[in-house]
């Protein structure tokens, strides 16, 4: 037990997840003391959505080329697929005796997880440049479902043509592609443009957890634990990356991929979550809890599953 509590990585990775909660502590400070009002949530939504990441995934891709990493590629697409397949099944199966408005927010809670603004960061610091690559195209499949089949779930009436269009414009998809360009051309960027993307880059975990500070703010801690938040949060953080990593297993995927699979799908619930319930009539506050409550006990499930895999 000395030993464990010693490794390097996993002190790494404590370290890392420390960071990640004072950040969050920042938010909720900075929310409730009013210095960042409640616009500041678009704003900071759109900056780290809109530049910081589609910076870092850019930097991300900066790696030697070889078909094996295409290969890869096309793994993990594969098995993002299969598990936005086994979450839809999980979705509309297990919540039916729920009212219409809690019902909505389970479901697309357990379809959508915060792995956009929560996974990349922690793919990056636990397998670093090279993890982050694979996180983002992982993350494709997602995006597509979040908003066709997830936003069904409040709507009823997905835009499959729409949602194409949306997805293939997402700045983070963008980024993918001038990403998978530079690697595969192996084009060099210019000095400054290379420690500009670094420097941009760097702000994604700090941004990243002030703002899900910021939409936990809202919260009141003295209601926050109820059965069904209980149950959506265990889903999301262990049954679905259990599935996952067990399927991983027997197909012998590689451990790199397995662990990004695992780490992404174990993401807490979607922090789009609340604002869609709250724009189509679903139970906002119940949503807000799930998020809240995920993501603080995803503090404690994403160590849990980097030493289960021996990260």
């Amino acid at each position: 037990m000395s030993a464990l509590l010693h490794d390097p990585a996993l002190e790494g990775l404590l370290g890392l997840m420390g960071q990640m909660f004072i950040f969050a502590v920042c938010g909720i400070v900075l929310r409730r003391k009013k210095i960042l009002p409640d616009q500041a949530r678009t704003i900071l939504t759109d900056l780290v959505m809109d530049l910081i990441l589609p910076a870092n995934i850019i930097h991300s891709f900066e790696v030697e080329f070889s078909f094996s990493i295409l290969q890869k590629f096309l793994l993990i697409l594969v098995i993002a697929s299969a598990a936005q397949a086994v979450s839809m099944v999980f979705a509309g199966t297990l919540w039916k005796g729920q009212p219409a408005h809690m019902k909505r927010v389970l479901q697309y809670a357990t379809q959508v997880s915060n792995s956009g603004f929560l996974g990349n960061p922690v793919c990056e610091g636990v397998y670093g440049a090279e993890g982050l690559m694979y996180a983002s195209v992982f993350l494709i499949p997602q995006r597509i479902v979040m908003w066709s089949a997830g936003l069904a779930y409040f709507t009823d009436d997905p835009d499959w043509k729409g949602t194409l269009k949306k997805v293939a414009r997402h700045p983070c998809i963008i980024a993918v592609y001038i990403g998978m360009f530079l690697m595969i051309t192996q084009l060099p960027l210019p000095d400054v443009a290379e420690k500009s993307l670094v420097r941009l880059g760097g702000c994604t975990i700090p941004l990243s957890m002030i703002l899900i500070g910021m939409m936990m703010a809202d919260v009141d801690f003295r209601t926050l634990v109820s059965p069904m938040v209980v149950a959506v949060t265990a889903i999301r953080l262990f049954l679905l990356p259990g599935i996952t990593y067990l399927g991983c297993l027997l197909f012998h995927v590689d451990p790199l991929l397995t662990g990004v699979s695992v780490l992404l799908v174990g993401m807490p619930c979607g922090s789009t979550t609340p604002i869609l319930a709250s724009k189509y009539g679903g139970d906002y506050v119940f949503a807000s809890k799930c998020v809240f409550f995920s993501t603080l006990m995803s503090l404690f499930s994403v160590p849990f599953w980097c030493m289960i895999m021996g990260v």
